[in-house]
């Protein structure tokens, strides 16, 4: 089971590089999106009724910012879910934060991180979604249930994670705070897929600013991942970083499950 996760930064913008075609092409089984930027009746019926390959179409589910234009996540999924909500914390759903579906044997989370912003004006509001990510991970846990948390977490985690880290020390995205708690993440247990089957590799990212040459010379940050509870991590058989699909300052970044 393929699942793939895209921060497309707006997804009627990056319609207009190919997403559709690319979608229909690739096929994944799900595709997590984040920071969509538009409301289902603002997309074409491609983006509301997408299809694979084979024909069959893909059922689509939306969680929107009540700001028109902002944040949102997104899921598509072949196998009809059992049930779809967001996280239920209205400061977060309200942005459109989180999209949750389950299934049989998981469930299947796409969360957009809050940005901390320069000087950290929203580091606050990042860090109080951080905590209600974990503390929300370990109820699954305690619930008996797995699940994967895909998207993009606005977190380079460590020094391998972004190209230039000095520089970066005092940046959203690479705050001591922000690394602190995906240090708290990982040592509650929950597992950096991509780290897993690749400890210790560096020049490995997922963003890139879209000054200068940034992308074609590799100045990136790592912010995108697909964490498992480390009860389901059997499950996966590879996590890898799709540098090669453009259209976006992201990049996908996917995983294979034995399911």
């Amino acid at each position: 089971m393929r699942i793939l996760s895209w921060n497309v930064n707006g997804i009627r913008a990056v319609e207009k590089h190919g997403f559709s075609q690319w979608l229909t092409a690739e096929s994944p089984d799900m595709l997590c999106l984040q920071e969509t930027k538009a409301r289902p009746e603002q997309l074409s019926d491609e983006l509301r009724n997408p299809k694979n390959k084979s024909g069959k179409r893909y059922n689509a589910y939306w969680a929107c910012a009540k700001k028109a234009g902002y944040s949102g996540v997104a899921i598509y999924s072949v196998k009809e879910p059992d049930d779809v909500k967001p996280l239920g914390i209205a400061e977060f759903d309200d942005e459109g934060r989180v999209l949750q579906a389950f299934y049989k044997d998981f469930v299947l989370i796409t969360g957009y991180f809050p940005n901390s912003q320069d000087k950290g004006k929203r580091l606050d509001y990042k860090l109080a979604f951080c905590d209600a990510i974990l503390k929300y991970s370990k109820k699954l846990v305690k619930q008996g249930k797995h699940f994967v948390l895909c998207g993009d977490y606005n977190i380079a985690h460590t020094a391998i994670d972004i190209a230039r880290p000095k520089q970066n020390e005092k940046n959203a995205g690479y705050l001591p705070e922000e690394r602190a708690w995906m240090d708290s993440y990982t040592k509650a247990g929950f597992v950096d897929t991509f780290r897993h089957f690749h400890p210790g590799e560096k020049d490995h990212y997922t963003w890139w600013s879209y000054w200068g040459t940034a992308r074609e010379r590799n100045v990136g940050w790592r912010l995108d991942y697909h964490c498992v509870d480390p009860a389901f991590l059997s499950q996966v058989k590879y996590s890898i970083i799709r540098k090669e699909v453009e259209g976006a300052d992201h990049c996908p970044v996917e995983i294979d499950l034995s399911l």
